[in-house]
């Protein structure tokens, strides 16, 4: 993997992480009832679960598409070896 490609996933988790916790201090901190934080501590987490569940699929596409390109390309190389051939000493 790339220097480039690895810090750009650096830093989507580490935005993903940041808007977690922003959303729960934000709950935390709100003058709401205890029902209500929990009401809504309930929803937000179904919204992530949501989102992690959609994000994960297109991790798997992308990590099955790519596992596909690979077996191309060994089947490919496999077939451009070259053969073995016998030393002249053992015929």
């Amino acid at each position: 993997m790339s220097k480039k490609k690895s810090s750009a996933g650096k830093f989507a988790i580490g935005a993903a992480v940041g808007a977690v916790v922003g959303v729960v201090a934000g709950l935390l901190t709100a003058p709401k009832s205890g029902k209500e934080t929990r009401a809504d501590v309930k929803r937000k987490a179904g919204e992530a679960k949501d989102f992690a569940v959609d994000k994960a699929g297109d991790v798997k596409d992308f990590a099955t598409g790519k596992a596909s390109e690979a077996k191309k390309m060994f089947k490919k190389d496999k077939k451009s070896e070259p053969v073995a051939s016998k030393k002249p000493s053992e015929e």
